[in-house]
């Protein structure tokens, strides 16, 4: 049976650590493997939000929402993995690219930059959209073939000039950009939707009969799907850009986080 949102509750749904004990009849797991849990707590709990998150010394899991951390990665550059690199790494696992494609990552932050390592590594034609210039190198530095300033041009028309893209991957809330780079996909292209504000989207029935398009969103995450987004990034040295914060400072943390202060990703160390 799936929980309730009770409270109190500790937060915290990316959590990497060393299993300490067993529960009567466990045996999928040995103390002192290192293993790691995200959104989906297994047996249709959420962690963090269900049942009690990572935002405290020790936790209890169900055995068979956990996953292997391989030692080739850090503890915390694994959690924001499981999250943040699942979501974009199985929505571009699971599109209609193909190596050589053309693919845009609409957004540079948690999401993106991870996204736009994901899309080179994957052997895309990787293109990186973002407000300012400020942003470029560090899109290049990730990955990205191409740069498109939204400050300065418009990124459909962008897209349309270097051929279309297959699939646009958006990870920035904002539903009017969203809905307007439906105009910068080839034909038969997709737009995947991971990251939304709640504002509807602007698209009317005539940017699906241009295409055909798609507009679609991706909700993913069980163990196996971490497990693989983990499994790639560390064959490819894909890893998140993180600020480490200790526990003491959680709530900090959480602040620079919601503020959009944190570049990219914050992480809670109990050894720090």
């Amino acid at each position: 049976m799936g929980g309730s949102r009770e409270y109190p509750r500790i937060p915290g749904h990316e959590v990497v650590g060393i299993v300490e004990g067993l529960g009567a009849g466990s045996a999928k797991w040995k103390i002192g493997q290192r293993v790691g849990i995200g959104w989906h707590g297994s047996h249709n709990h959420v962690t963090g939000l269900t049942i009690d998150g990572g935002y405290a010394e020790y936790m209890i899991a169900f055995e068979d929402g956990l996953i292997s951390i391989p030692d080739e990665i850090l503890s915390k550059e694994a959690a924001p993995l499981m999250c943040a690199g699942e979501t974009t790494f199985s929505a571009l696992r699971n599109s209609k690219a193909r190596p050589g494609d053309l693919v845009a990552i609409s957004g540079i932050g948690g999401l993106g930059h991870l996204a736009v390592q994901f899309a080179k590594k994957a052997g895309f034609q990787t293109v990186a959209i973002s407000r300012g210039g400020d942003k470029e190198k560090l899109a290049r530095k990730l990955g990205a073939h191409n740069y498109i300033d939204s400050e300065k041009e418009d990124p459909a028309q962008a897209l349309k000039s270097l051929g279309g893209a297959k699939v646009i991957l958006a990870t920035a809330p904002n539903a009017k950009v969203i809905s307007s780079l439906i105009h910068g996909l080839n034909p038969d292209g997709e737009l995947i939707i991971v990251a939304g504000s709640g504002e509807p989207l602007e698209l009317s029935a005539m940017d699906f009969l241009k295409g055909p398009h798609t507009v679609r969103g991706s909700f993913t995450g069980q163990a196996k799907e971490v497990e693989a987004a983990i499994h790639f990034s560390v064959l490819t040295d894909v890893r998140p850009l993180i600020e480490v914060f200790p526990l003491e400072r959680a709530s900090e943390a959480y602040d620079k986080m919601m503020s959009a202060k944190t570049r990219f990703r914050a992480v809670l160390s109990m050894s720090e």
